[in-house]
């Protein structure tokens, strides 16, 4: 399985963004795809993620109001939607994807398979 993320960019706070990861090869129906951000000096963070069997949605507090996911089960894509963006949501954002349990949907290390990052920056 490849992951291919597409989106990110450049824009002002309160401004929206969508970010887009294609799976490409044959996937689990126990897939779960999720979303996560590095920024600068600081550890890679969980932001959301989807179980495509029960398309059980997981989001970080820090963005559940905000940000929103949805999927494409035809082409096996997961788009992010991002709201009301903020100076603090500025990081690059990765893709991974993996059989991986609801339970532990927000550990990156359960994921074997990770896009090459996208970079989203918010200015104020």
């Amino acid at each position: 399985v490849q992951l291919v993320e597409s989106g990110g960019g450049l824009v002002q706070a309160g401004g929206s963004l969508r970010l887009s990861c294609a799976a490409s090869g044959r996937t689990s129906t126990h897939y779960t795809m999720a979303w996560f951000r590095q920024a600068p000096g600081k550890e890679r963070e969980f932001v959301a993620a989807l179980t495509w069997n029960s398309q059980g949605k997981y989001y970080a507090d820090s963005v559940k109001d905000r940000f929103s996911l949805s999927a494409d089960a035809a082409k096996s894509t997961l788009t992010l939607q991002m709201n009301s963006l903020k100076p603090e949501d500025t990081a690059v954002y990765y893709c991974a994807g993996g059989v991986v349990s609801r339970l532990v949907v927000a550990i990156a290390r359960t994921y074997d398979t990770w896009g090459q990052g996208t970079q989203v920056t918010i200015s104020s």
